[in-house]
């Protein structure tokens, strides 16, 4: 049997794809350790090993762009829809160079989270594309008005060319998709124990005055860290290299650590909407305080969801920008739904992987 040859296509916007899609690759790898994992992703490699211990090879492009953002929470939708027609424009030799790559390394299977070219590059190189996300990026885009919907009908059409979707939780319809499988969730697990993190980062407050502030990849601008000063005797943990040197910030600058490590000791997890921190904190029933976000279709699923399966704050913008941070003091709201969700979500995906190419015996 040959080596199985899987080609991990990731939409470059932030690093919620990329880790939530690590994840998923981390598992198919330990499930099957000869499977040759190519991630293509302008994410940093990095950030790819912070999920994946063994071996892959990492082959930076970009097919897609998601949004272009200044931050975590400001959008340029003139600059979007610019290099989106632009990428428009070149697909075609978007498509005949990466299925050069494809054939030349002889790729077995696509998945995709969620480029909408990848399905373009399936077709050309006669191989299955499968995609995987809780949104498609034509649902971002068509909520815009009417200047982006050619180009939301155009990667709906590339959309509906997928063999098949493994839709996540938390999950707008995805209605471009023919044939949807609705899987648990993903996302990573801690590496440390809890008194080994403690111990490393000299965390001594209890989990309810321990706070992880994560962002995402892109951060956030004008965070009132001044805030925090109101909280002599809590911790907070941020990723965010340029927050202020206050006493009671423990800044993780080892990349070796990840947001979902700290989680377990952490009494509440502040950050916007993302379905990776709303995964993962979900996954280990760490509480989720987060701001709605009005010109981003994904957001009031992802908050449908942790208000379903999670204890969560959801504040106002004002209440996170102008006002004292007092949230902290009130306990969060209990999941209304009294059914835990499915957390299987990598496994149910890896094992889908491997029995495809079990069963296509290469």
């Amino acid at each position: 049997m040959e080596r199985p040859i899987l080609y991990i296509a990731i939409t470059n916007h932030g690093f919620g794809h990329g880790t939530r899609t690590a994840s998923i690759a981390a598992t198919i790898q330990k499930l099957c350790p000869d499977v040759l994992l190519i991630l293509v992703t302008t994410a940093p490699r990095w950030l790819l090993e912070s999920y994946i211990e063994g071996d892959f090879i990492h082959r930076p492009r970009a097919f897609d762009l998601g949004v272009v953002q200044t931050d975590s929470l400001n959008m340029d939708k003139g600059a979007t829809i610019d290099k989106l027609r632009k990428i428009q424009k070149n697909q075609n030799s978007l498509i005949a160079s990466e299925v050069n790559f494809i054939r030349q390394n002889r790729v077995n299977l696509i998945l995709a989270d969620i480029p909408f070219l990848a399905a373009g590059f399936a077709q050309a190189a006669n191989i299955p594309c499968w995609m995987v996300s809780n949104f498609g990026w034509d649902f971002i885009y068509r909520n815009w008005g009417e200047e982006f919907t050619e180009i939301a009908d155009w990667i709906s059409n590339w959309y509906s060319q997928c063999d098949r979707l493994f839709r996540f939780p938390f999950a707008e319809p995805m209605s471009a998709f023919p044939n949807i499988t609705d899987v648990g969730l993903t996302g990573g697990t801690p590496r440390f124990s809890p008194d080994e993190l403690r111990t490393t980062w000299g965390i001594t407050k209890p989990p309810e005055k321990t706070i992880l502030l994560t962002f995402g990849g892109l951060g956030l601008q004008q965070i009132p860290y001044e805030n925090l000063r109101h909280f002599a005797d809590w911790q907070f943990i941020t990723f965010d290299t340029s927050t202020p040197d206050l006493a009671n910030i423990v800044k993780i600058t080892n990349r070796q650590y990840r947001p979902v490590d700290f989680m377990p000791i952490c009494g509440r997890i502040v950050s916007k909407p993302g379905y990776g921190t709303f995964a993962e904190a979900t996954r280990l029933g760490t509480p989720i305080v987060t701001i709605p976000r009005d010109d981003f279709a994904e957001a009031p699923f992802l908050i449908a969801g942790i208000q379903n399966y999670n204890h969560h704050q959801i504040i106002t913008p004002a209440e996170f920008f102008q006002g004292n941070w007092d949230f902290l003091h009130h306990s969060p709201q209990p999941p209304q739904q009294t059914e835990p969700i499915a957390k299987d979500g990598n496994h149910t995906i890896a094992e889908a992987v491997i029995n495809y190419f079990q069963s296509n015996s290469l």
